[in-house]
């Protein structure tokens, strides 16, 4: 939103300085992006006058002038300087603009010099309009009246002394893209006080000839109300002075008094405006949603196919313009108008944005209609445009035509004082919220507040708060501590699933692995690699065609990355992403995973060899390293039921009976190249929710438990079959005493030719460890050896093993 200095003192009567309105507009929430000072690009002109101009000695078409200048300013030292100027109109005695030696040349983009043209000195520059972006006109330089203030600033005296201020808008705030609501918050802040805006009584000298007819379904929502009257015998020319100038330094090109008028009334008031030309239409407007197929050339220049359902304004004719968003060539307004009807309505924001972004229509009355316009103010913005018409093209206008009614948006909230402390933690005076309310335009009637019609963000009794906090200023919001609610150890803040998600990524982070974050969207073909890619996470308005489905698992997202790492020259990659993948599209069917891909090798080129690819051993170990880390037990079972995306024989599963905490191992090559991922790889991922919570729940960790009696341990060797596992074995030798066996390990495994030739064809030996911790006495021989005992009966009765001789 652009406007200037001048343009808000037309609604706010104030002597603030700039810097104060500057601070105070973004510390209201409108941020300002910039100020377009005209005295730091025009200051240095100034005006002078000619002494003398004669032909130039050596050039047909210049002259030479000697050019009286008060550098100083009126009243100052007069210094006379020597110009070459190739202007027509240059003569003895003219009083123009001057722009010395080192000025910026804004027209032109030069910095002038002290230079020779044509063997004669110049010094400085007798500038036109063009050269001071005021205008095109560059047919000779600027010619003031003789009675102009010499050696005054060209900008105080042609009354460009106007900063234009750039401020952000965010979406919430549709009163804002007006001068007068900027206006408004300023005068609520204290910076001046709100000027009252008149509204004029228009009397129609005769009945409207065009006749408005809403379509009886978008009454009740797509156009309430659409109101215009007709004024006859109007001059279409140039508007006057200030409205261009106006217009022009908020970006706008004056066209015409008529379409400048409307775009006055935009910027101004935040009220679109729509003029057609009135002999160009053909019987009456009808307010209609589109058949479907219909084409309208927009005053942009383009053709548009409408689609069914788009709102359009149409005569006998045809459509004649895009409602609330452009209008059609067709009934647009030249110099040739005599005619005007001039249309005002309120249209509804949603059906506007639904149509703009189809059509990819930017304008700004779509801008502002979409955002939500002021509906109470269709009329008397429409009594206020005729008359700045009658003002400025003359003419006289008809009675009003009007079709449908205002829509009622009256409501009201609660106005509780107390929940300024308790939601801002701001102690305002009941007094001073409510004085701030109804300078905002509030109706208050005891306790209840109505919000004003052109704030339709308001919508609680928090918006409430929000509105006289804004206005005292957040910038006065004092930190506090907060108060303790009882004495001792607080009760933890995090939850038990967020703690662990915490503690998984610090202890991922700690084996090396590089956290991903990826989207949660996948397209379908590698959603359907992982079980997933069915129609109940299909989302239905995908961001593209690579975002399509809602991801079953997190391996995707990193073997993507790992695919976009290897294209670019990096074959060694430990990644990981912890967040959450989808079952269905329905509450509860969300789970948090923590996955780990491992790509290439283990470690770097080295000098000596500890350089291997990367196997499943190394995903279950960092596997099991995060699931210690959040609190999984040391006594878990391994399976090798996997889903399909992992190689069947290099893959596991670490679970609780049928509760399922973790996968690893190799993926499956099919996976690999379907992702475009050159291996090997292997990973691993964890249900963090899946692991069982504590029996005893604190919130410290628990007691260090250190073993005060020697460990005792012992080894076996046991003869088995070669297709036999050898987790088989280390699963019965640990359920032969669950309370004194602490930890069983595979220390050794002999197998092959040799080993058949020693033990029996099909046959290989697996050597395991057994950790006893006796918890209350120190363990016998005998007891030793009865444990002993029963773990070589489990493991016979598991596997059928004998011990090696």
């Amino acid at each position: 939103m652009k406007f200037t200095l001048s343009w808000l003192k037309d609604h706010l009567d104030t002597e603030a300085p700039l810097e104060a309105i500057l601070y105070a507009l973004t510390d209201l929430g409108m941020e300002v992006e910039g100020v377009e000072d005209p005295a730091a690009k025009l200051g240095a002109f100034r005006i002078a006058r000619v002494l003398e101009a004669v032909p130039h000695p050596n050039a047909d078409r210049l002259r030479l002038c000697r050019v009286e200048t008060w550098p100083d300013g009126p009243g100052g030292r007069a210094e006379v300087v020597q110009v070459v100027c190739g202007a027509p109109n240059a003569r003895t005695g003219l009083v123009g603009v001057f722009a010395p030696v080192g000025t910026h040349v804004p027209g032109t983009g030069v910095d002038l010099k002290p230079g020779v043209i044509r063997g004669v000195e110049s010094n400085g520059m007798l500038c036109s309009e063009r050269e001071l972006m005021l205008s095109d006109d560059h047919d000779g330089i600027i010619d003031l009246p003789a009675d102009a203030p010499l050696g005054a600033r060209f900008i105080d005296y042609r009354g460009l002394n106007d900063p234009m201020i750039h401020i952000k808008i965010t979406p919430n705030r549709p009163d804002a893209l007006g001068v007068r609501g900027i206006a408004r918050d300023l005068a609520a802040r204290g910076l001046g006080s709100l000027k009252p805006l008149d509204i004029p009584a228009i009397t129609g000298a005769f009945p409207c000839p065009i006749s408005i007819t809403i379509a009886p379904a978008l009454k009740t929502k797509g156009c309430p109300i659409f109101a215009g009257r007709l004024i006859r015998g109007v001059t279409n020319g140039p508007s006057p002075a200030w409205l261009q100038t106006r217009l022009r330094a908020i970006g706008l090109r004056p066209i015409s008094a008529l379409v400048d008028i409307t775009n006055f009334f935009t910027f101004a008031l935040n009220r679109p405006l729509h003029v057609f030309d009135a002999a160009k239409v053909q019987g009456g407007l009808r307010i209609h949603p589109a058949a479907g197929g219909e084409e309208l050339l927009a005053l942009d220049g383009k053709t548009y196919a409408l689609r069914p359902g788009m709102m359009l304004i149409s005569d006998d004719n045809g459509p004649e313009s895009l409602a609330g968003i452009m209008g059609g060539t067709a009934s647009g307004c030249t110099e040739a108008t005599t005619d005007v009807f001039l249309e005002s309505a309120y249209w509804d924001p949603i059906t506007i944005a639904t149509t703009g972004r189809a059509l990819r229509i930017n304008s700004d009355a779509r801008y502002r209609f979409e955002r939500g316009i002021d509906p109470a103010f269709t009329l008397p913005g429409l009594d206020l445009a005729t008359q700045m018409v009658l003002d400025l093209c003359g003419g006289e206008a008809s009675d009003l035509a009007v079709d449908g009614a205002v829509p009622d948006t009256t409501r009201a909230y609660r106005l509780d004082p107390a929940r300024v402390v308790s939601l801002v933690g701001m102690d305002i005076a009941e007094a001073t919220q409510r004085a701030t309310l109804a300078a905002l335009g509030f109706t208050l009637n005891g306790d209840m507040a109505t919000p004003p019609t052109w704030r339709p963000d308001v919508l609680g009794e928090a918006d409430l708060v929000e509105e006289i906090a804004r206005i005292a200023s957040l910038s006065k919001l004092e930190g506090k501590p907060l108060p303790r609610r009882q004495a001792g150890v607080p009760q933890p803040v995090l939850t038990p699933l967020q703690t662990r998600e915490k503690s998984a990524r610090r202890t991922l982070a700690a084996l090396g692995y590089n956290e991903c974050v990826t989207y949660s969207f996948i397209d379908s073909t590698a959603a359907a690699l992982f079980g997933g890619g069915t129609d109940a996470v299909r989302v239905d308005n995908p961001i593209s065609s690579e975002m399509t489905h809602l991801r079953p698992d997190l391996l995707p997202g990193l073997l993507r990355a790992a695919a976009r790492n290897q294209a670019r020259g990096f074959a060694d990659m430990a990644l990981c992403e912890i967040g959450p993948v989808f079952g269905g599209g329905e509450p509860g069917e969300q789970a948090l995973h923590a996955t780990g891909l491992l790509v290439g090798a283990s470690a770097p080129r080295d000098p000596h060899g500890s350089r291997r690819p990367v196997d499943l051993f190394d995903a279950k170990a960092d596997a099991e390293a995060v699931l210690a880390a959040i609190g999984a037990p040391a006594r878990v079972q391994v399976t090798r039921k996997v889903p399909g995306w992992w190689h069947p024989g290099r893959s596991g599963v670490i679970g609780l009976g049928p509760n399922v905490l973790a996968t690893f191992g190799e993926v499956h090559p099919r996976v690999l190249a379907a992702m475009d991922v050159k291996g090997p790889a292997v990973a691993f991922t964890l249900l963090i929710a899946n692991v069982p919570l504590p029996k005893v729940k604190t919130p410290t960790r628990p007691a260090l438990k250190l073993a005060d009696l020697q460990a005792v341990e012992r080894d076996f060797a046991f003869v088995v079959d070669a297709q036999t596992e050898a987790l088989t074995l280390v699963n019965a030798a640990q359920g032969a005493d669950k309370a004194l066996i602490d930890t069983v390990r595979v220390f050794d495994q002999f197998t092959g030719d040799k080993a058949e030739a020693q033990m029996g064809a099909g046959k290989k030996s697996v050597g395991l460890t057994v950790r006893l911790q006796p918890v209350e006495k120190t363990l016998t021989e005998a007891e030793i050896e009865a444990v002993c005992a029963r773990i070589v009966e489990k493991v016979a009765k598991a596997t059928g093993a004998v011990l090696r001789g």
